[in-house]
């Protein structure tokens, strides 16, 4: 596996590789590989002449209070598995080059950016799109790979695709769990033993949302009233409820009664950590 840290000669590679009429698959993460960065990657290899990812912690889209000196680090861990999973080429490069003395250029997908997680973590989803904007320019992939656990991150790194003219397919995979049903993510190695079993109520509180839509629940308030009960019920942990709300599917708009694809989507701390996780539901 081919490793690349100068933008410059992951843009030149790319080029090659294009001019070879190769088929270019990348799998952008910011390092802590778990499952579900490897599922990606296993479809981002079946699909493509060459299966690259990135592994970049980008510092933009961290706010001055949140986990970026924390954030979960293990690049030789994190290499030793896309190896294994056949990945051919990753580019890692340091955050003084993606965002040399000067840098002031940002890209910003509105609207789309503001509820959710855009309301918790402002200026996080602006930081989102402009290292991924960077990376689609300098690894010039044809097909994209992402997980459904950032729903919202999905819909807006779609939108940008779309509105800056990329020609490159956004493929979106389902959300990989552990055997509790907890969402995988670099952030759950940040939970005790206790705080890893007050996280299940997550799962728990998707899975009651969904048997009661399928048992004809519409309402939205009344799928985030079960749900935040579910949430508040005695654990092992504290569970703070940041969001449970349910939203159009397509493009994030708020819903009284579900009558179109819906998102219902929800983040909580528990003690340090900030999870996120959703499900999607359709009429």
């Amino acid at each position: 596996m081919e490793i690349l840290r100068d933008p410059a000669a992951m843009c030149e590679l790319a080029g090659r590789f294009r001019a070879k009429g190769l088929r270019i698959g990348l799998v952008p993460t910011m390092g802590a590989l778990h499952e579900g960065h490897l599922s990606l990657m296993r479809r981002c290899r079946e699909e493509n002449d060459v299966a690259s990812w990135s592994l970049f912690v980008n510092p933009t889209q961290f706010a001055p209070h949140e986990d970026l000196a924390a954030y979960p680090r293990d690049p030789a861990g994190d290499m030793t598995k896309a190896l294994e999973v056949g990945m051919d080429l990753c580019f890692a490069p340091e955050a003084a080059v993606m965002y040399p003395p000067g840098h002031r250029t940002v890209v910003e997908v509105a609207e789309l950016s503001a509820p959710l997680c855009g309301a918790s973590r402002p200026g996080h989803f602006r930081g989102v799109a402009t290292v991924v904007s960077k990376l689609f320019h300098l690894m010039q992939p044809h097909t994209a790979y992402f997980g459904q656990k950032d729903y919202q991150q999905s819909l807006i790194i779609r939108r940008m695709v779309q509105d800056l003219g990329f020609d490159i397919e956004i493929v979106v995979l389902p959300t990989v769990r552990g055997p509790d049903g907890l969402a995988l993510s670099s952030r759950n190695a940040y939970l005790s033993p206790a705080e890893r079993a007050a996280a299940a109520a997550l799962p728990a509180a998707l899975r009651w949302a969904e048997e009661e839509f399928a048992r004809g629940g519409r309402r939205a308030a009344g799928l985030v009233e079960g749900m935040c009960r579910i949430l508040a019920a005695p654990a092992p942990a504290h569970i703070a409820i940041d969001y449970v709300e349910v939203r159009a599917a397509e493009d994030l708009a708020t819903l009284e009664i579900i009558d179109r694809p819906a998102v219902v989507a929800l983040a909580a701390r528990i003690g340090r950590t900030r999870l996120i996780d959703n499900t999607l539901l359709t009429p």
